[in-house]
């Protein structure tokens, strides 16, 4: 048995792999009728840079998200759980369209889902 086993970041294929998603997952993010408004305003280069950070430090890999705390940059904002499922659709099609295992796609969505609450604002 591997004392050190590969992260999930190096298992998905690491900074070459998360800089591809995340483009990719925000085209059909931005496409979705009831997601595209959420984002109207904001920075799309600001959006992928706070991604990439996010992606890599939930996946195990060697970056540190330095964005505003969750619970803040998504405040107010009306987000519900139906638009996190929509989001995180998104994310597991796009996932799998890039050739990643089902299992590693539900690992990412396990480690995705972790801050569903500071996303919607719903406390426990």
């Amino acid at each position: 048995m591997n004392p050190n086993p590969p992260s999930l970041y190096e298992r998905l294929g690491g900074e070459d792999m998360i800089a591809s998603l995340i483009p990719a997952f925000y085209v059909r993010v931005l496409a979705d009728p009831e997601l595209g408004p959420f984002f109207k305003d904001t920075s799309i280069e600001k959006l992928h840079a706070m991604q990439r950070e996010f992606f890599v430090m939930a996946t195990g890999g060697p970056i540190q998200y330095s964005g505003r705390p969750l619970a803040h940059a998504h405040h107010g904002r009306g987000i519900t759980k139906h638009h996190y499922a929509l989001f995180t659709g998104h994310l597991v099609e796009t996932l799998l369209d890039m050739g990643v295992t089902q299992e590693e796609t539900d690992e990412v969505i396990d480690r995705i889902n972790t801050s569903i609450n500071e996303i919607t604002g719903v406390s426990y």
